[in-house]
Protein backbone atom coordinates (compact mmCIF):
# COMPACT_ATOMS: atom_id res chain seq x y z
CA UNK A 1 0.00 0.00 0.00
CA UNK A 2 1.44 3.77 -0.47
CA UNK A 3 2.48 5.35 2.54
CA UNK A 4 -0.44 7.64 4.10
CA UNK A 5 0.28 11.45 3.45
CA UNK A 6 1.90 14.08 5.31
CA UNK A 7 2.30 12.95 9.21
CA UNK A 8 1.84 16.69 10.07
CA UNK A 9 -1.59 15.98 9.36
CA UNK A 10 -4.18 16.82 12.63
CA UNK A 11 -4.83 13.55 13.99
CA UNK A 12 -8.79 13.17 13.13
CA UNK A 13 -7.45 13.27 9.66
CA UNK A 14 -4.77 10.63 9.91
CA UNK A 15 -7.25 7.90 11.74
CA UNK A 16 -10.02 8.38 9.04
CA UNK A 17 -7.19 7.75 6.11
CA UNK A 18 -5.94 4.79 8.10
CA UNK A 19 -9.78 3.45 8.27
CA UNK A 20 -9.69 3.93 4.54
CA UNK A 21 -6.69 1.95 4.07
CA UNK A 22 -7.65 -0.87 5.92
CA UNK A 23 -10.17 -1.41 3.78
CA UNK A 24 -8.31 -1.82 0.65
CA UNK A 25 -4.99 -3.67 1.93
CA UNK A 26 -4.97 -7.14 0.89
CA UNK A 27 -3.08 -8.98 3.07
CA UNK A 28 -0.72 -11.96 2.06
CA UNK A 29 -3.41 -14.36 3.14
CA UNK A 30 -5.97 -12.23 1.78
CA UNK A 31 -4.56 -12.68 -2.09
CA UNK A 32 -3.52 -16.48 -1.58
CA UNK A 33 -7.67 -17.05 -0.40
CA UNK A 34 -9.13 -15.14 -3.23
CA UNK A 35 -6.28 -16.76 -5.58
CA UNK A 36 -7.08 -20.20 -4.01
CA UNK A 37 -11.30 -19.06 -4.56
CA UNK A 38 -10.05 -17.95 -8.36
CA UNK A 39 -8.54 -21.67 -8.89
CA UNK A 40 -11.63 -23.36 -7.91
CA UNK A 41 -14.36 -21.27 -9.86
CA UNK A 42 -11.41 -21.97 -12.50
CA UNK A 43 -12.59 -25.55 -12.44
CA UNK A 44 -16.31 -25.46 -11.43
CA UNK A 45 -16.89 -23.27 -15.08
CA UNK A 46 -14.77 -26.30 -16.91
CA UNK A 47 -17.45 -28.51 -15.66
CA UNK A 48 -20.50 -26.97 -15.51
CA UNK A 49 -21.98 -24.34 -18.16
CA UNK A 50 -24.10 -21.75 -17.27
CA UNK A 51 -21.81 -20.93 -14.21
CA UNK A 52 -20.96 -16.67 -13.45
CA UNK A 53 -17.72 -17.09 -14.41
CA UNK A 54 -18.17 -19.04 -18.13
CA UNK A 55 -14.64 -20.53 -18.75
CA UNK A 56 -15.89 -20.56 -22.64
CA UNK A 57 -14.51 -23.69 -24.77
CA UNK A 58 -13.29 -21.62 -28.04
CA UNK A 59 -12.56 -24.57 -30.25
CA UNK A 60 -8.78 -22.95 -30.82
CA UNK A 61 -6.77 -25.88 -30.43
CA UNK A 62 -3.41 -24.36 -31.11
CA UNK A 63 -1.25 -21.36 -30.40
CA UNK A 64 0.68 -19.99 -33.56
CA UNK A 65 4.79 -19.87 -33.20
CA UNK A 66 5.57 -17.16 -35.63
CA UNK A 67 6.34 -19.24 -38.24
CA UNK A 68 3.44 -19.49 -40.27
CA UNK A 69 2.84 -17.52 -43.35
CA UNK A 70 -0.18 -16.66 -45.41
CA UNK A 71 -2.59 -13.72 -46.16
CA UNK A 72 -5.53 -13.75 -44.09
CA UNK A 73 -8.39 -10.96 -43.41
CA UNK A 74 -10.12 -10.50 -40.57
CA UNK A 75 -13.20 -8.37 -39.72
CA UNK A 76 -14.39 -6.48 -36.05
CA UNK A 77 -17.70 -5.07 -35.41
CA UNK A 78 -18.29 -4.19 -31.94
CA UNK A 79 -19.83 -0.27 -31.97
CA UNK A 80 -19.89 2.25 -34.28
CA UNK A 81 -17.44 1.47 -36.72
CA UNK A 82 -17.05 -1.90 -38.36
CA UNK A 83 -13.79 -2.22 -39.28
CA UNK A 84 -11.64 -4.77 -42.26
CA UNK A 85 -8.33 -5.47 -42.21
CA UNK A 86 -5.58 -7.56 -44.46
CA UNK A 87 -2.79 -9.19 -42.59
CA UNK A 88 -0.16 -10.71 -43.88
CA UNK A 89 1.93 -13.51 -42.12
CA UNK A 90 5.69 -13.25 -43.32
CA UNK A 91 6.79 -15.31 -40.56
CA UNK A 92 10.14 -14.90 -38.47
CA UNK A 93 7.61 -13.66 -35.71
CA UNK A 94 6.67 -10.49 -38.17
CA UNK A 95 3.24 -9.55 -40.02
CA UNK A 96 1.95 -6.76 -41.76
CA UNK A 97 -1.51 -5.12 -40.97
CA UNK A 98 -3.21 -3.00 -43.74
CA UNK A 99 -7.35 -1.88 -42.60
CA UNK A 100 -9.81 0.37 -43.02
CA UNK A 101 -12.65 1.59 -41.21
CA UNK A 102 -16.46 1.66 -42.06
CA UNK A 103 -19.41 3.67 -40.34
CA UNK A 104 -22.19 1.66 -39.04
CA UNK A 105 -24.94 3.88 -38.76
CA UNK A 106 -28.14 3.12 -37.23
CA UNK A 107 -30.57 2.46 -39.50
CA UNK A 108 -28.16 -0.65 -40.40
CA UNK A 109 -27.99 -1.50 -36.67
CA UNK A 110 -31.67 -1.34 -35.50
CA UNK A 111 -32.90 -2.90 -39.26
CA UNK A 112 -33.07 -6.01 -40.53
CA UNK A 113 -30.07 -7.99 -40.02
CA UNK A 114 -29.33 -8.95 -43.31
CA UNK A 115 -28.90 -5.54 -44.52
CA UNK A 116 -26.39 -5.29 -41.94
CA UNK A 117 -24.75 -8.17 -43.03
CA UNK A 118 -24.64 -7.40 -46.57
CA UNK A 119 -22.76 -4.05 -45.63
CA UNK A 120 -20.27 -6.11 -43.94
CA UNK A 121 -19.68 -8.31 -47.19
CA UNK A 122 -20.22 -5.25 -49.27
CA UNK A 123 -17.34 -3.74 -47.10
CA UNK A 124 -14.71 -6.51 -47.33
CA UNK A 125 -15.24 -6.57 -51.00
CA UNK A 126 -14.59 -2.65 -51.66
CA UNK A 127 -11.77 -3.07 -49.32
CA UNK A 128 -10.18 -5.89 -51.46
CA UNK A 129 -10.47 -4.40 -54.32
CA UNK A 130 -8.53 -1.57 -53.37
CA UNK A 131 -5.84 -3.70 -52.34
CA UNK A 132 -6.14 -5.89 -55.74
CA UNK A 133 -8.50 -8.36 -55.52
CA UNK A 134 -6.87 -11.96 -54.95
CA UNK A 135 -6.42 -14.55 -58.02
CA UNK A 136 -9.96 -15.83 -58.88
CA UNK A 137 -8.81 -19.17 -57.73
CA UNK A 138 -8.04 -18.11 -54.55
CA UNK A 139 -10.39 -17.88 -51.49
CA UNK A 140 -8.94 -16.39 -48.75
CA UNK A 141 -10.01 -17.17 -44.90
CA UNK A 142 -11.51 -14.97 -42.70
CA UNK A 143 -11.92 -14.64 -39.02
CA UNK A 144 -14.47 -12.56 -37.33
CA UNK A 145 -14.25 -10.80 -34.06
CA UNK A 146 -17.88 -10.07 -32.99
CA UNK A 147 -18.23 -8.53 -29.91
CA UNK A 148 -21.56 -9.45 -28.83
CA UNK A 149 -22.69 -12.41 -26.69
CA UNK A 150 -22.95 -15.91 -28.34
CA UNK A 151 -23.02 -19.54 -27.81
CA UNK A 152 -20.10 -20.74 -29.62
CA UNK A 153 -20.43 -24.68 -30.95
CA UNK A 154 -16.92 -24.52 -33.04
CA UNK A 155 -14.31 -22.29 -33.75
CA UNK A 156 -16.62 -21.45 -36.94
CA UNK A 157 -19.88 -21.38 -35.43
CA UNK A 158 -21.31 -18.93 -32.88
CA UNK A 159 -25.70 -18.51 -32.51
CA UNK A 160 -26.82 -14.96 -31.11
CA UNK A 161 -27.96 -15.00 -27.89
CA UNK A 162 -28.77 -11.12 -27.81
CA UNK A 163 -27.58 -7.93 -29.17
CA UNK A 164 -26.02 -5.08 -27.03
CA UNK A 165 -24.00 -1.85 -27.72
CA UNK A 166 -27.83 0.35 -28.96
CA UNK A 167 -27.81 -2.93 -31.73
CA UNK A 168 -30.78 -4.44 -32.16
CA UNK A 169 -30.62 -5.61 -36.03
CA UNK A 170 -34.08 -7.71 -36.23
CA UNK A 171 -33.69 -11.44 -37.38
CA UNK A 172 -30.16 -12.34 -36.18
CA UNK A 173 -30.98 -13.64 -32.47
CA UNK A 174 -30.77 -17.29 -32.79
CA UNK A 175 -29.16 -17.53 -35.86
CA UNK A 176 -25.21 -18.43 -36.67
CA UNK A 177 -23.60 -15.44 -37.64
CA UNK A 178 -20.52 -17.07 -39.43
CA UNK A 179 -23.31 -18.33 -41.75
CA UNK A 180 -25.22 -15.08 -41.59
CA UNK A 181 -21.90 -13.43 -42.50
CA UNK A 182 -20.76 -15.94 -45.39
CA UNK A 183 -24.09 -15.84 -46.97
CA UNK A 184 -23.85 -11.95 -47.68
CA UNK A 185 -20.43 -12.77 -49.22
CA UNK A 186 -21.11 -14.94 -51.25
CA UNK A 187 -24.05 -13.52 -52.29
CA UNK A 188 -21.97 -10.28 -52.80
CA UNK A 189 -19.28 -12.75 -54.71
CA UNK A 190 -16.72 -11.39 -52.22
CA UNK A 191 -13.50 -14.28 -52.30
CA UNK A 192 -13.98 -15.07 -48.32
CA UNK A 193 -14.60 -17.60 -46.14
CA UNK A 194 -15.22 -17.11 -42.92
CA UNK A 195 -13.55 -19.89 -40.92
CA UNK A 196 -13.44 -18.14 -37.29
CA UNK A 197 -15.52 -16.56 -34.56
CA UNK A 198 -13.01 -14.64 -32.15
CA UNK A 199 -12.72 -13.27 -28.81
CA UNK A 200 -10.45 -10.18 -28.25
CA UNK A 201 -8.94 -11.98 -25.70
CA UNK A 202 -7.97 -14.94 -27.59
CA UNK A 203 -6.85 -13.21 -29.90
CA UNK A 204 -4.32 -11.38 -27.57
CA UNK A 205 -2.94 -14.54 -26.59
CA UNK A 206 -2.51 -15.76 -30.42
CA UNK A 207 -0.82 -12.46 -31.45
CA UNK A 208 1.80 -12.64 -28.58
CA UNK A 209 2.61 -16.48 -29.34
CA UNK A 210 2.77 -15.12 -33.16
CA UNK A 211 5.25 -12.34 -32.11
CA UNK A 212 7.46 -15.09 -29.29
CA UNK A 213 7.07 -18.22 -30.26
CA UNK A 214 4.21 -19.34 -27.50
CA UNK A 215 1.90 -17.69 -25.00
CA UNK A 216 0.05 -19.52 -22.00
CA UNK A 217 -1.98 -16.58 -21.58
CA UNK A 218 -3.43 -13.47 -22.88
CA UNK A 219 -4.94 -10.83 -20.73
CA UNK A 220 -7.13 -7.53 -20.78
CA UNK A 221 -6.87 -4.63 -18.75
CA UNK A 222 -8.44 -1.82 -19.85
CA UNK A 223 -11.92 -0.71 -19.59
CA UNK A 224 -12.87 -3.76 -18.98
CA UNK A 225 -11.10 -6.81 -18.19
CA UNK A 226 -10.86 -10.42 -19.44
CA UNK A 227 -8.42 -13.72 -19.63
CA UNK A 228 -7.85 -16.22 -22.12
CA UNK A 229 -5.40 -19.32 -21.74
CA UNK A 230 -4.61 -22.61 -22.85
CA UNK A 231 -6.14 -25.67 -20.83
CA UNK A 232 -5.68 -29.68 -21.49
CA UNK A 233 -8.64 -30.80 -23.12
CA UNK A 234 -9.16 -33.48 -20.68
CA UNK A 235 -10.34 -30.46 -18.13
CA UNK A 236 -12.89 -29.02 -19.88
CA UNK A 237 -15.22 -32.27 -19.21
CA UNK A 238 -18.47 -29.59 -19.78
CA UNK A 239 -17.64 -30.05 -23.16
CA UNK A 240 -19.64 -33.19 -24.70
CA UNK A 241 -19.84 -32.91 -28.22
CA UNK A 242 -16.40 -32.20 -29.67
CA UNK A 243 -16.14 -30.92 -33.32
CA UNK A 244 -14.64 -33.84 -35.83
CA UNK A 245 -12.30 -31.26 -36.77
CA UNK A 246 -10.41 -31.41 -33.46
CA UNK A 247 -11.37 -34.59 -32.41
CA UNK A 248 -7.33 -35.52 -31.98
CA UNK A 249 -6.44 -31.99 -30.18
CA UNK A 250 -5.18 -32.47 -26.57
CA UNK A 251 -5.58 -28.40 -26.04
CA UNK A 252 -7.80 -25.85 -26.31
CA UNK A 253 -7.99 -21.94 -25.50
CA UNK A 254 -10.68 -21.50 -22.91
CA UNK A 255 -11.97 -17.77 -23.00
CA UNK A 256 -12.47 -17.39 -18.94
CA UNK A 257 -14.88 -14.41 -18.63
CA UNK A 258 -13.25 -13.45 -15.34
CA UNK A 259 -14.63 -10.15 -14.64
CA UNK A 260 -17.38 -12.45 -13.55
CA UNK A 261 -15.19 -13.93 -11.04
CA UNK A 262 -16.81 -14.16 -7.51
CA UNK A 263 -20.46 -12.34 -7.91
CA UNK A 264 -21.43 -14.10 -5.02
CA UNK A 265 -19.06 -11.85 -2.89
CA UNK A 266 -17.48 -14.63 -0.91
CA UNK A 267 -14.01 -13.12 -0.93
CA UNK A 268 -13.41 -10.62 -2.59
CA UNK A 269 -12.70 -7.07 -0.66
CA UNK A 270 -15.13 -4.90 -1.44
CA UNK A 271 -15.53 -1.71 0.26
CA UNK A 272 -18.86 0.66 1.05
CA UNK A 273 -17.24 2.80 -2.11
CA UNK A 274 -17.47 -0.27 -4.63
CA UNK A 275 -20.95 -1.14 -2.86
CA UNK A 276 -21.93 2.40 -3.66
CA UNK A 277 -20.57 1.97 -7.36
CA UNK A 278 -22.16 -1.62 -7.71
CA UNK A 279 -25.33 -0.46 -6.67
CA UNK A 280 -26.43 2.65 -9.25
CA UNK A 281 -24.51 0.29 -12.05
CA UNK A 282 -26.15 -0.33 -15.36
CA UNK A 283 -25.76 -4.32 -14.23
CA UNK A 284 -25.74 -4.60 -10.63
CA UNK A 285 -24.17 -7.61 -8.53
CA UNK A 286 -22.98 -8.77 -11.88
CA UNK A 287 -18.99 -8.26 -12.86
CA UNK A 288 -17.87 -8.35 -9.34
CA UNK A 289 -13.99 -8.46 -10.03
CA UNK A 290 -13.81 -6.40 -13.00
CA UNK A 291 -15.49 -3.39 -10.91
CA UNK A 292 -12.48 -3.74 -8.61
CA UNK A 293 -9.58 -3.35 -11.02
CA UNK A 294 -10.65 -2.14 -14.87
CA UNK A 295 -10.47 1.31 -16.44
CA UNK A 296 -14.09 2.17 -16.55
CA UNK A 297 -14.13 2.02 -13.11
CA UNK A 298 -11.21 2.25 -10.66
CA UNK A 299 -11.96 6.71 -11.43
CA UNK A 300 -15.17 6.37 -9.91
CA UNK A 301 -14.03 4.23 -6.90
CA UNK A 302 -11.30 7.03 -6.02
CA UNK A 303 -13.87 9.87 -6.49
CA UNK A 304 -16.15 7.51 -4.36
CA UNK A 305 -13.69 8.07 -1.76
CA UNK A 306 -13.15 11.77 -1.95
CA UNK A 307 -16.50 12.57 -1.97
CA UNK A 308 -17.02 10.32 1.43
CA UNK A 309 -14.34 13.03 2.36
CA UNK A 310 -15.51 15.91 1.37
CA UNK A 311 -18.97 15.06 3.19
CA UNK A 312 -17.54 14.71 6.27
CA UNK A 313 -18.65 16.72 8.73
CA UNK A 314 -16.06 19.24 10.25
CA UNK A 315 -13.47 17.73 12.63
CA UNK A 316 -14.94 17.57 16.37
CA UNK A 317 -13.97 21.15 18.47
CA UNK A 318 -12.16 22.66 15.12
CA UNK A 319 -12.91 26.28 15.22
CA UNK A 320 -13.17 27.95 12.31
CA UNK A 321 -14.47 24.60 11.10
CA UNK A 322 -11.84 22.35 9.36
CA UNK A 323 -13.20 20.24 6.72
CA UNK A 324 -11.45 16.62 5.77
CA UNK A 325 -11.06 17.47 2.69
CA UNK A 326 -11.08 20.82 0.09
CA UNK A 327 -12.83 22.51 3.07
CA UNK A 328 -15.89 20.84 2.25
CA UNK A 329 -16.57 21.99 -1.27
CA UNK A 330 -17.08 20.08 -4.23
CA UNK A 331 -17.91 20.85 -7.93
CA UNK A 332 -20.57 20.45 -10.81
CA UNK A 333 -17.99 18.12 -12.65
CA UNK A 334 -17.15 16.39 -9.50
CA UNK A 335 -20.38 15.72 -8.53
CA UNK A 336 -21.01 14.06 -11.86
CA UNK A 337 -21.00 9.92 -11.62
CA UNK A 338 -18.23 8.98 -13.71
CA UNK A 339 -16.76 12.69 -13.16
CA UNK A 340 -13.54 11.72 -12.50
CA UNK A 341 -11.58 9.73 -15.24
CA UNK A 342 -8.81 6.75 -14.97
CA UNK A 343 -6.90 8.46 -17.19
CA UNK A 344 -6.73 11.47 -14.34
CA UNK A 345 -5.31 8.66 -11.92
CA UNK A 346 -2.80 8.02 -14.34
CA UNK A 347 -1.67 11.74 -14.88
CA UNK A 348 -1.76 12.26 -11.20
CA UNK A 349 0.70 8.95 -10.50
CA UNK A 350 2.71 10.23 -13.11
CA UNK A 351 3.64 14.02 -11.35
CA UNK A 352 1.80 13.80 -7.45
CA UNK A 353 3.34 16.68 -6.53
CA UNK A 354 0.61 19.25 -5.06
CA UNK A 355 1.09 21.95 -8.26
CA UNK A 356 0.17 19.44 -10.09
CA UNK A 357 -2.88 18.12 -8.62
CA UNK A 358 -4.05 21.34 -8.10
CA UNK A 359 -3.42 22.27 -11.70
CA UNK A 360 -5.69 19.14 -12.59
CA UNK A 361 -8.31 19.87 -10.16
CA UNK A 362 -8.50 23.44 -11.37
CA UNK A 363 -8.34 22.46 -15.06
CA UNK A 364 -10.55 19.69 -15.53
CA UNK A 365 -12.75 20.09 -12.48
CA UNK A 366 -13.64 23.38 -12.13
CA UNK A 367 -12.44 23.80 -8.44
CA UNK A 368 -10.42 27.40 -7.69
CA UNK A 369 -7.05 27.22 -6.56
CA UNK A 370 -7.21 28.63 -3.05
CA UNK A 371 -9.63 25.39 -2.45
CA UNK A 372 -7.09 23.06 -2.97
CA UNK A 373 -4.18 22.72 -0.17
CA UNK A 374 -1.12 21.10 -0.51
CA UNK A 375 -2.58 18.35 2.13
CA UNK A 376 -5.32 17.65 -0.06
CA UNK A 377 -3.72 17.06 -3.11
CA UNK A 378 -1.92 14.77 -1.21
CA UNK A 379 -4.60 13.03 -0.02
CA UNK A 380 -5.78 13.21 -3.85
CA UNK A 381 -2.58 11.23 -4.77
CA UNK A 382 -2.66 8.66 -2.07
CA UNK A 383 -6.70 7.77 -2.33
CA UNK A 384 -5.86 7.10 -6.49
CA UNK A 385 -2.82 5.38 -5.81
CA UNK A 386 -4.51 3.51 -3.38
CA UNK A 387 -7.45 2.45 -5.70
CA UNK A 388 -4.47 1.56 -8.51
CA UNK A 389 -2.30 -0.65 -6.00
CA UNK A 390 -5.35 -2.61 -5.01
CA UNK A 391 -6.66 -2.96 -9.04
CA UNK A 392 -3.22 -4.34 -9.66
CA UNK A 393 -3.02 -6.77 -6.91
CA UNK A 394 -5.82 -8.49 -7.37
CA UNK A 395 -4.85 -8.44 -11.42
CA UNK A 396 -2.34 -10.95 -9.88
CA UNK A 397 -4.80 -13.01 -8.67
CA UNK A 398 -6.06 -14.20 -11.85
CA UNK A 399 -3.05 -14.38 -13.24
CA UNK A 400 -1.87 -16.64 -9.77
CA UNK A 401 -4.68 -18.56 -10.91
CA UNK A 402 -4.04 -19.24 -14.20
CA UNK A 403 -0.28 -20.52 -13.59
CA UNK A 404 -1.73 -22.85 -11.09
CA UNK A 405 -4.33 -23.94 -13.47
CA UNK A 406 -2.27 -24.75 -16.01
CA UNK A 407 0.07 -26.67 -13.26
CA UNK A 408 3.00 -24.42 -13.67
CA UNK A 409 3.45 -23.89 -9.99
CA UNK A 410 1.42 -24.30 -6.73
CA UNK A 411 -0.55 -21.51 -4.53
CA UNK A 412 2.52 -20.69 -2.02
CA UNK A 413 5.52 -21.06 -4.70
CA UNK A 414 6.17 -24.85 -5.02
CA UNK A 415 6.72 -26.11 -8.46
CA UNK A 416 3.71 -27.64 -10.23
CA UNK A 417 3.56 -30.89 -12.04
CA UNK A 418 4.58 -29.41 -15.37
CA UNK A 419 8.18 -28.34 -15.75
CA UNK A 420 8.92 -24.53 -17.12
CA UNK A 421 11.46 -25.15 -19.92
CA UNK A 422 12.29 -21.08 -20.16
CA UNK A 423 10.21 -18.22 -19.66
CA UNK A 424 6.15 -18.17 -19.61
CA UNK A 425 4.47 -15.80 -22.08
CA UNK A 426 1.78 -13.57 -20.68
CA UNK A 427 0.32 -11.19 -23.56
CA UNK A 428 -1.44 -8.40 -22.20
CA UNK A 429 -3.56 -5.40 -23.85
CA UNK A 430 -5.36 -2.74 -22.37
CA UNK A 431 -4.71 1.37 -21.31
CA UNK A 432 -4.60 0.27 -17.88
CA UNK A 433 -1.83 -2.16 -18.00
CA UNK A 434 -0.13 0.26 -20.91
CA UNK A 435 -0.41 3.72 -19.57
CA UNK A 436 -0.90 3.46 -15.67
CA UNK A 437 2.82 4.31 -14.24
CA UNK A 438 4.08 0.64 -12.08
CA UNK A 439 1.08 -1.34 -13.15
CA UNK A 440 3.13 -4.03 -14.01
CA UNK A 441 5.54 -3.75 -11.14
CA UNK A 442 2.64 -3.56 -8.62
CA UNK A 443 1.33 -6.63 -9.69
CA UNK A 444 4.76 -8.54 -9.83
CA UNK A 445 4.94 -7.47 -6.04
CA UNK A 446 1.76 -9.29 -5.46
CA UNK A 447 2.54 -12.62 -7.91
CA UNK A 448 5.57 -12.98 -5.88
CA UNK A 449 3.55 -13.51 -2.49
CA UNK A 450 1.26 -15.71 -4.31
CA UNK A 451 3.38 -18.04 -6.20
CA UNK A 452 7.07 -17.17 -5.42
CA UNK A 453 9.76 -15.22 -6.82
CA UNK A 454 10.95 -17.79 -8.85
CA UNK A 455 7.99 -18.51 -10.89
CA UNK A 456 6.91 -14.61 -11.02
CA UNK A 457 10.64 -14.08 -12.52
CA UNK A 458 9.72 -16.85 -15.17
CA UNK A 459 6.70 -14.78 -16.62
CA UNK A 460 7.77 -12.60 -19.43
CA UNK A 461 4.60 -9.95 -19.65
CA UNK A 462 4.05 -8.31 -22.87
CA UNK A 463 2.06 -5.85 -25.11
CA UNK A 464 -0.05 -7.70 -27.90
CA UNK A 465 -1.77 -4.92 -29.54
CA UNK A 466 -5.04 -5.62 -31.61
CA UNK A 467 -5.94 -9.06 -30.87
CA UNK A 468 -9.19 -8.25 -32.70
CA UNK A 469 -7.44 -7.79 -35.73
CA UNK A 470 -4.44 -9.47 -35.92
CA UNK A 471 -5.74 -12.27 -33.36
CA UNK A 472 -8.67 -12.75 -35.93
CA UNK A 473 -6.43 -13.42 -38.27
CA UNK A 474 -4.65 -15.48 -36.61
CA UNK A 475 -7.54 -17.47 -35.63
CA UNK A 476 -8.27 -17.78 -39.29
CA UNK A 477 -5.20 -19.62 -39.58
CA UNK A 478 -5.68 -21.70 -36.38
CA UNK A 479 -9.04 -22.89 -38.29
CA UNK A 480 -7.04 -23.37 -41.89
CA UNK A 481 -4.90 -25.57 -39.92
CA UNK A 482 -8.06 -27.45 -38.52
CA UNK A 483 -9.20 -28.07 -41.82
CA UNK A 484 -6.09 -29.47 -43.60
CA UNK A 485 -6.10 -33.23 -42.48
CA UNK A 486 -9.92 -33.15 -43.90
CA UNK A 487 -8.82 -32.77 -47.04
CA UNK A 488 -6.61 -35.29 -47.30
Amino acid sequence: MPPLPNSDAPQPIRDVLDSIETQFQLTDERLRDITAHFVKMYQVGLQHGHEPMAMIPTFVTGVPDGTETGTFMAVDLGGTNFRVCEVQLEGNHKFSLKQKKFKVTDELKTGPAVDLFDYMAKCVGDFMKELGNPPAHECLHLGMTFSFPVEQTALGAGRLLTWTKGFSATGAIGNDVVQLLQDSLDKAEVQCKCVALVNDTVGTLLTRGYLTGGCFLGAIFGTGTNGAYVEDMSAVTKLKKIDPSIKNATKMIINTEWGAFDNARHVLPLTRWDNALDRISINPRYQAFEKLISGMYLGEIARNVLIYLIDLPPIPGSNPPRYYLFNGHSTKKFNVQYGFDTELLSRIKSDPSPAAVRGLFVEELGYVPYQVSDLDAQIVAWVCDLVATRSAALSACAVAATLIQCKYVQLGGEPGEREIDSSLELGVDGSLVEFYPGFEDTMRKSLRVIVGERAEKLLNVGMAKDGSGVGAALCALVATKNEAPQST
